[in-house]
């Protein structure tokens, strides 16, 4: 059983319409509304059986008239006088909700049926098996009696990326045998030391309410412990949303039943209980209707590492039937997030800002930059955790299996309808057709196309493979093309009738000598897309913050340049080349505040700048949060938000090579809208890469196989980016001559 005393997702008005019930209904799962009148009382209630039953009995039917004139009278009712045992018998298969009233029939709470594994609301945040951990900052009792200080901790926690921030209230007077007089020389060393501390260290009641102010201001959600009676009303009287219990108190049964009582749920410390306890003191819970969250806990200071049992949070879920999180007295971050990769729904660690300052908690207290590196080490491990879902490839090794696998290649050359047979297969590296398991789908098959020793196989190579697309001139509204190396631009280019070629140079061909591929001029334009790397491992980066890097960046740009001018005369239409460039700005270990991102655009263009770029337009792309380089992640800052790439575009006279399947990576990651996106940067947009994509990472899917509305996109851009050229930028679409780029452009046609 579980007993509810925040009833606005259950109260309706009487005088409201019945439309406006059948909507509360269903926000609650389709399950029941209580209608109430001004004064609270109860007049009825209403579930989707009560509102079927009265539709087949009625001739017209409207939704306008007032919720009291179809509510059910006639219903099962307890009172605040009962106790939880009746309360709970009233409960069956039948009756899932029962209403609790007061003296004067109105309506304070509502009791229900207890779900196996509930979950637990606490103010916005919702705790379940599925939720990120719950992490809550302890301050305690180390604002060591000063307010300001108190303040200073919850600035550093909320800092630090805490969802909360914890304190401590006692009353001593109440609290403790001897009135709490810290001098009394008949208790013992330990009892001594804790009533000396905290009788000079506690806030007034006043300066936590203060605390608990600030703490909302800042945008925390605060919590305490109350440790006697008199707090607990305290707490009650400020509003507090939810409890935490001490480990201390789980044996006391007065205090978790008083709290059960408020309906507020409870956050329990299990340190010091046997199991035993635990078991009657999770009874004593489930029988008041309590909502609550078991934490495994050692209380100890510092706890040895051999004490802290998290195993034991599966035995907690299994005796709860409830989220389980960990409350942890150790030194360092490394149990906290081994905790939340065991499962840990909440997590509490004491933050302090000095560990030599006295009080026995601060010497067990993570400073502010650890608590922050905890919480960033939680959020990755929870982010690798994944699912139990079938595995796939990721995108990243999508990419590095391209460069690091194995294909199926042919060994001699072969006719179309000439059988293929095993001895004509070999396996190669790299690992850009075939997978070598599936060679024997292969053998026996009817070659469907010429074959030249050493060529791969693909999947268009097998027999069940249907709607094979083959390349013919396309049409569209703006200008178009195609990407291409130096070694395959006449193979695509005479399949199609594009307008014009987009060079995709790798470090490499910059050294090559290109009067080994171009004789004479074509009658195309062309533009350039820029290395991202180049020999070194140097990535392209004018911004990066040291000096040298950023001279080696400009030294490989101007590179570009040279190269795209020695190109120009072989292309009759080509005026001013565009050249794409990833120009930088990414980090290893985490994105940057925006506050730091205006220096570096700043940076950028002070050097971009000091290129000869006389006849040539560099044109800065849009940018993924999470790029792929050298065949894993980074982090990138600059180019991603749309706001301060439109603001480089107007203060420094640049235009934008919008990246279609970069923008919406972005969007996804950030949760921005999409539409929005493109509608503040399509004002600035020179060139288009289309390509589908999928989640914050799954960048150049193939057009319609991921998330873009490829229409919609269409729409905004034909009114903010007429004039924009394009290319599809399918990843590894070159394969089998084009094969990516030509489905992408017959799935294209007559959307752009």
């Amino acid at each position: 059983m579980i007993i509810e005393k925040e009833l606005s997702k259950y109260v309706i008005f009487t005088q409201e319409s019945i439309s406006n019930a059948l909507k509360r209904i269903i926000e609650t799962e389709g399950q029941i509304i209580f209608a109430v009148n001004d004064h609270g009382y109860l007049e009825g209630l209403l579930t989707k059986g009560d509102f079927l039953r009265w539709v087949v009995k009625q001739g017209a039917i409207n939704l306008n008239q007032p919720v009291t004139t179809i509510v059910n009278r006639n219903y099962v009712f307890t009172t605040t006088h009962d106790e939880p045992e009746k309360v709970k018998s009233l409960l069956n298969e039948k009756i899932l909700f029962v209403p609790i009233l007061d003296d004067q029939h109105r309506l304070v709470a509502v009791a229900r049926r207890r779900k196996s594994r509930e979950g637990v609301q606490i103010g916005e945040f919702f705790i379940d098996d599925q939720s990120p951990a719950f992490v809550i900052a302890e301050i305690g009792i180390n604002h060591n009696g000063s307010l300001d200080l108190a303040k200073r901790l919850i600035d550093e926690s909320v800092g630090a990326g805490a969802d909360c921030t914890k304190f401590q209230m006692r009353n001593l007077k109440a609290l403790y045998k001897n009135t709490g007089i810290p001098n009394d020389a008949k208790e013992n060393l330990g009892s001594q030391y804790t009533l000396d501390i905290l009788s000079r260290f506690e806030l007034s009641i006043g300066e936590m309410y203060t605390a608990f102010d600030y703490c909302k201001e800042r945008g925390i959600m605060p919590l305490c412990t109350p440790w006697d009676m008199e707090s607990l009303e305290a707490l009650m009287e400020y509003g507090m949303q939810a409890y935490k219990v001490a480990s201390a108190d789980l044996t006391n049964h007065d205090l978790l039943a008083a709290i059960a009582k408020t309906g507020k749920p409870m956050i329990c410390s299990t340190g010091m209980s046997t199991e035993r306890e635990i078991i009657d003191s999770v009874r004593l819970l489930r029988n008041m209707g309590a909502q609550y969250v078991l934490l495994q806990c050692n209380s100890t200071y510092p706890a040895p590492f051999k004490d802290i049992n998290l195993n034991y949070m599966d035995r907690l879920r299994e005796i709860g039937d409830c989220p389980v999180g960990y409350s942890g007295h150790e030194r360092g971050i490394n149990v906290a997030i081994a905790a939340v990769a065991r499962g840990a729904k909440v997590v509490e660690k004491h933050i302090t800002m000095d560990r030599s300052m006295e009080g026995n908690d601060h010497k067990v207290s993570l400073l502010p930059s650890e608590f922050k590196e905890m919480i960033d080490g939680i959020r990755q491990t929870e982010e690798a955790l994944g699912t139990t879902a079938p595995r796939k490839v990721s995108q990243g090794e999508v990419m590095n299996r391209a460069t690091l696998a194995k294909s199926l290649v042919i060994n001699c050359d072969l006719e179309p309808g000439e059988i293929i047979r095993e001895d004509m297969i070999e396996v190669k590296s790299p690992g850009r057709g075939l997978q070598p398991n599936r060679k024997p789908e292969l053998i026996g098959l009817k070659a469907k196309r010429r074959f030249k020793a050493g060529d791969y196989f693909y999947t268009s190579d097998l027999e069940q493979v249907r709607g094979e697309v083959k390349a013919r001139p396309y049409h569209f509204k703006r200008l178009w093309g195609i990407p291409v190396r130096y070694y395959d631009f006449k193979t695509l280019f005479a399949k199609s009738n594009p307008d014009f070629l987009e060079f995709h140079l790798s470090y490499k061909d910059l050294e090559q000598d290109i009067t080994q591929y171009f004789i004479e001029p074509f009658d195309l334009d062309f533009t350039v897309h820029s290395p991202d790397l180049f020999t070194g491992d140097h990535l392209l980066n004018p911004s990066h913050p040291d000096k040298a890097y950023q001279e080696r960046s400009l030294q490989e740009l101007q590179r570009v340049i040279d190269l795209t001018r020695q190109l120009k005369p072989f292309f009759k239409k080509s005026k001013k080349p565009l050249i794409i460039a990833s120009v930088g700005g990414f980090t290893r270990d985490r994105m940057l505040h925006p506050s730091e991102r205006p220096a570096l655009y700043d940076l950028l263009a002070e050097n971009l700048a000091k290129l000869d770029q006389e006849g040539v337009e560099i044109i800065p792309q849009t940018l993924p949060p999470f790029p792929w380089y050298l065949g894993g992640q980074l982090y990138l800052n600059l180019f991603v938000d749309a706001k301060d790439t439109v603001e480089f575009c107007r203060q420094y006279g640049y235009r934008l090579c919008l990246d279609i399947s970069h923008a919406k990576l972005a969007c996804n990651h950030f949760k921005w809208s999409f539409s929005e996106f493109i509608e503040q940067v399509g004002p600035y947009v020179a060139h288009l890469h289309l390509a589908d994509t999928e989640g914050v990472d799954g960048e150049g899917l193939q057009i319609g196989e991921g998330e873009t509305d490829f229409p919609d996109l269409a729409a905004i851009l034909e009114r903010t980016a007429p004039r924009a050229s394009f290319i599809p930028e399918i990843w590894q679409g070159h394969e089998n001559e084009g094969e990516g780029f030509w489905i992408a452009l017959e799935r294209l046609e007559g959307i752009f």
